[in-house]
């Protein structure tokens, strides 16, 4: 091959995924923040164009569109600072090889492959205020009190975390595959060589596991934040009404709106997450970026 026509070459053969690239991620972004500077009252009439007047309208009692941020924001933080702790615990304790450790993986990773609509549909069961097993074992322990009456989705103090709690117990096992999978990849050297000088098997995952699995530590935030941020299918089975319900998330407001003769605004809300996914992502990177011996980045 000569060398004047490589790059031609290789260009042919990254054409069809950089096509591909281009058509379902670059173009939509592309359309999304055209299509937010116009009204867009049906899905073929773009109608006037407004300018960011739809971004400045979100933020208006009429859309409470700030409350549906702020829920994604704590789904998130629930997510770091819950969810993922729990997942390494698992991955910690099963990495490091106990009696039926197949097992405990089959198990914990089961509910990432169920459903998020009939995850959701379970969990509303068991949340029901009337024969659910929430309000059955509330009343069990003479505990009945703590329960509202209209049941844990019903009450805007409780919902928020009642819908956290299936996210939990579904995408727990997925974070703790990933560091599992990490930390057998780490050498059984470096823990036999800290166990000789000493080091408890508490030490031994703080100087010596987390610190090589914190790439993939990084990929589960990420992957954490942008997942709550853009959460749709399991708070929909809970959602009756997108709007009126006390834990809406902007994904829930996004469809809404679009089927509702409010395209530019749908259009707005897809932006703003678009801006939130990538911004976290950047923030995340920047906070994991190694430091040199003199603590500079």
């Amino acid at each position: 091959m000569h060398k004047k026509n490589k790059p031609i070459i290789v260009l042919l053969f990254l054409l069809p995924a950089l096509v591909l690239f281009i058509g379902i991620l670059i173009w939509p972004i592309i359309a999304s923040v055209h299509h937010s500077l116009y009204q867009y009252p049906t899905f073929s009439d773009p109608g006037e164009f407004v300018g960011f007047k739809n971004y400045i309208d979100l933020f208006n009692k009429q859309y409470d569109f700030g409350k549906a941020v702020i829920n994604a924001l704590i789904l998130a933080a629930l997510s770091v600072f819950i969810q993922l702790p729990l997942a390494l615990g698992l991955a910690l304790m099963l990495g490091k090889g106990i009696k039926g450790e197949r097992f405990y993986l089959s198990v914990y990773f089961t509910p990432v492959l169920i459903s998020a609509v009939v995850i959701g549909m379970l969990w509303e069961k068991i949340y029901n205020p009337i024969y659910g097993i929430v309000v059955k074992g509330a009343a069990a322990l003479n505990m009945s009190d703590v329960i509202p009456p209209e049941g844990l989705l019903g009450n805007p103090k409780t919902a928020l975390l009642a819908v956290f709690i299936p996210t939990i117990w579904q995408y727990v096992g997925y974070h703790m595959l990933l560091m599992y999978a990490g930390i057998k990849g780490v050498s059984p050297e470096l823990r036999e060589a800290a166990m000789l000088d000493g080091a408890t098997d508490g030490q031994v995952n703080r100087y010596v596991i987390i610190p090589i699995i914190k790439p993939i530590i990084k990929i589960s935030i990420i992957f954490a934040i942008t997942g709550s941020l853009k959460s749709y299918d399991l708070i929909k089975v809970f959602a009756k009404d997108a709007y009126d319900c006390s834990y809406k998330v902007p994904s829930l407001l996004l469809v809404r709106y679009a089927f509702h003769n409010a395209g530019g605004i749908a259009s707005a809300i897809a932006v703003i997450m678009i801006i939130m996914c990538f911004g976290f992502a950047i923030l995340v990177n920047w906070m994991f970026k190694e430091r040199d011996l003199y603590g500079k980045k």
